[in-house]
């Protein structure tokens, strides 16, 4: 069959499986909170679970938010109605930048994952079934959690299993960036007044003073044939975080052969209602169901 008659009907089968999830019905969500996943320093660090009330989880997405590495707090969701759709979210809190400097971001992120892959019979949660998502600042670091499974340097032994793996499954990353070696050049007079002071803080200094640990925090550098499905959105009008973050990450997993889609949120800026109204959630949710079945097979260490 022509590569042409291939693309039309994956095509097909993409729109078919959007305007499906579009109507999937929307179901009540229960919460357990306040789940302390590590205690680090005496400091309990910890997450909010969101679970479909009437069905077990078709998987779990681990939410990470943004605010330029130094703010924010996992009270802010911008996926939680993913949970409708038939989703587990977790939200997590991580030590800020204004606590600990990278890659500290990191370590307590794949703690939490362990946590929850460790308690995930616990609320009926597939454990091979993980989507790690994040906006902005937390989108950077979800997609970089996703691409450094099983990286020595970033793994840490922080957390109660570290025993459990912290793959991820999937990665959905919403405006983040991707390449700490290029977005000050990349940037906007407003984009530069906010990054370059969260970078000092991140890093401890600017990337082209520490190249390394700049390398090191960017998911291009570290993207492999082994890395899982991704998806980025990102706002054309975005005046914070450079498009070219995002085209660049999609340019590594291109190169690899690996899956990605990258949907242009055009008119958007950075963040909006269109990442979370419910036509953004569907299109999420078919990206997910449609790279997910196929991975079902693969071996997640669970004990």
């Amino acid at each position: 069959m022509p590569d042409r008659v291939k693309k039309f009907f994956r095509d097909v089968l993409v729109i078919l499986t959007f305007l499906a999830a579009s109507f999937l019905p929307m179901k009540a969500e229960k919460i357990v909170p306040d789940l302390t996943y590590a205690s680090i320093g005496g400091t309990a660090l910890q997450l909010d679970l969101y679970l479909p009330e009437e069905s077990k989880p078709t998987g779990l997405i681990i939410w990470v938010h943004g605010g330029a590495w130094r703010g924010g707090s996992r009270k802010d969701v911008d996926l939680k109605g993913m949970v409708a759709r038939g989703w587990a979210v977790a939200s997590v809190d991580y030590r800020l930048s204004i606590v600990a400097r990278f890659p500290a971001q990191i370590y307590d992120i794949k703690a939490a994952i362990r946590f929850l892959r460790a308690h995930a019979l616990d609320y009926d949660i597939p454990a091979a079934r993980f989507v790690i998502a994040g906006s902005s600042a937390g989108a950077h670091l979800a997609a970089l959690v996703g691409v450094t499974n099983g990286h020595s340097g970033l793994e840490g032994n922080e957390g109660f299993f570290t025993g459990q793996s912290s793959a991820v499954q999937a990665i959905v990353d919403l405006y983040g960036a991707s390449d700490l070696t290029t977005i000050l050049p990349q940037s906007t007079p407003h984009g530069l007044s906010v990054r370059a002071p969260a970078l000092d803080l991140l890093l401890g200094g600017q990337p082209d003073a520490l190249p390394e640990l700049a390398k090191l925090a960017s998911p291009v550098f570290q993207v492999d044939p082994t890395d899982p499905p991704l998806l980025l959105e990102h706002g054309d009008q975005d005046p914070q975080m450079p498009i070219n973050q995002a085209h660049e990450l999609q340019g590594a997993y291109e190169k690899l052969g690996l899956p990605v889609v990258f949907k242009v949120m055009h008119g958007s800026a950075h963040g909006g209602p269109a990442f979370s109204n419910e036509a953004n959630l569907a299109f999420i949710d078919a990206f997910l169901r449609e790279h997910l079945p196929e991975l079902k097979s693969r071996t997640v260490k669970t004990e």
